[in-house]
């Protein structure tokens, strides 16, 4: 097994041979943690019971699949990842938005899976071994997680298609032997003295939608790109990429969240998930519990520390994908300890995700609406002008940006920001909504009815390579 060199360059069509079935072992194998499993837990920490934290979880996931699943169609056509296709609706320069925004995603989620994992392989290290669960303890852990993580990450595609495929099968079995291990106490009502987060049913329930269900599809704008460009179009159709990201995003979020909101409900985990889930284990799942917490952290951070390694690479040209993966990798690590030591889990957690949400949705809305317009057909020597240190190009439009796209995702961005509602940040826009959460729509229409209207598919134009440095005599 050899480190991968490429970066966000385009992948050359020998070495495209990916399969669509791939991707579904990606998005379920990868998301067989317990960094997703917590997300059904969010819910039930918001004080909903059984069937509304299904619905919530159910909808929200399923409208952000049909949303985001498009976008694995995009780097199917460029052969390279979904910030660089930006581009060709940003502007070369203008990718470095949704490089931006991926990073942060990648990162925010890598440190909630490791910080989850790390939680709850302490508590069953303790329980089996008694093992103190100190803060040393903690910090070797999170250590050894982030050490494997970085580890998989820098050898990169391959290695980690193969430890999907194996965690799509183990972890699947793990989680089905875990519903027996609770079922016993698992009940439908909400957990005892946990009022509504949002001083109502309804509010609380929008919140679950788009905090818990719409924001596991939204994680993954800028990640399917990392796996479908190296699946080629002459071999598979776009209709067969599509139907298996469907299938994997479905599958893969909601087996793990409905695990999640079961085992919460079941032992009555209301301010906290990992520390209840390992003091209510039977004995027998002690040891199943500890090789999911490690294994399927590994896994999941894996990939969002690869494509933060991408993302970064876009955003330094001057660098390469293993520096970039390496400098990531201690900013995460260093997220986890800040989770773990200074954070309050749920609050933190929450505004992370409908924050990034409502400035990540325009960004995809604008890519789409780029792909529908030129028919999904890009010029990928264009896309790689700010890689190779030149300018022009089809997508250079003004200086490397595309102002129509620019202002359109940053409009859509402000009036998401205005209407979300968190435990630490309010909208002004939220009380004349009703109270309810509708930054998602809200940021969503904002961007394309901007964007749609005015937007055309760039001309055909040269690159231009930067002149030479002069030569520095002897």
């Amino acid at each position: 097994m050899e480190i991968e060199q490429y970066g966000v360059d385009t992948i050359p069509e020998k070495d495209r041979t990916s399969r669509p079935r791939d991707l579904v072992s990606f998005l379920i194998g990868s998301n067989l943690a317990l960094g997703v499993v917590i997300f059904g837990w969010l819910p039930v920490s918001f004080g909903l019971g059984f069937w509304p934290s299904v619905s919530a979880l159910v909808l929200g996931t399923i409208v952000g699949t049909l949303l985001i699943a498009p976008l694995a169609l995009v780097s199917l056509r460029t052969a390279t990842n979904l910030s660089t296709s930006s581009g060709a609706q940003f502007g070369v320069r203008g990718r470095l938005v949704g490089s931006t925004i991926g990073l942060l995603l990648s990162l925010g989620y890598s440190a909630l899976t490791l910080w989850v994992g790390g939680e709850a392989m302490v508590a069953c290290l303790h329980r089996m071994f008694g093992l103190p669960e100190s803060s040393t303890g903690y910090a070797v852990v999170y250590a050894l997680l982030a050490a494997c993580t970085a580890f998989g990450a820098l050898y990169g595609y391959k290695l980690l298609l193969r430890v999907s495929k194996i965690l799509a099968i183990g972890m699947t079995a793990l989680l089905v032997l875990g519903l027996f291990a609770y079922a016993p106490d698992f009940t439908t009502a909400p957990v005892a003295d946990t009022p509504y987060l949002l001083d109502g049913f309804w509010p609380t329930w929008v919140l679950a939608v788009v905090a818990a269900g719409l924001s596991g599809p939204v994680a993954f704008i800028l990640l399917l790109g990392d796996y479908t460009r190296y699946i080629s179009p002459k071999r598979h159709s776009s209709r067969g990429v599509w139907l298996a990201t469907c299938l994997g995003l479905v599958a893969g979020l909601l087996i793990p969240q409905l695990f999640g909101t079961f085992t919460a409900l079941a032992v009555g985990a209301g301010a906290d998930y990992a520390g209840p889930l390992v003091a209510g284990a039977p004995v027998w799942f002690l040891a199943p519990l500890l090789l999911a917490a490690s294994a399927g952290s590994v896994g999941n951070a894996g990939l969002m520390l690869y494509s933060m390694g991408l993302d970064l690479d876009a955003i330094v040209p001057r660098t390469t994908r293993q520096r970039a993966t390496y400098a990531v990798a201690v900013v995460s690590t260093a997220l986890v300890y800040l989770g773990h030591f200074a954070w309050a889990a749920q609050d933190a957690m929450t505004s992370f995700v409908l924050l990034l949400t409502a400035v990540g949705t325009p960004w995809a809305v604008i890519v789409l609406i780029g792909y529908v317009r030129c028919r999904g057909e890009y010029d990928s020597e264009a896309l790689q002008v700010l890689n190779r240190r030149a300018h022009g190009g089809a997508y250079w439009y003004r200086g490397g940006w595309n102002p129509l796209a620019t202002g359109a995702w940053a409009a859509g961005s402000v009036v998401g920001l205005f209407a979300v509602d968190t435990p630490l940040y309010t909208g002004p826009l939220v009380d004349t909504l009703g109270g309810l959460d509708f930054s998602f729509l809200l940021s969503a229409a904002v961007a394309a009815v901007l964007f749609w209207p005015f937007s055309r598919p760039a001309a055909p134009a040269p690159a231009v390579a930067p002149d030479p440095e002069p030569a520095v005599a002897a």
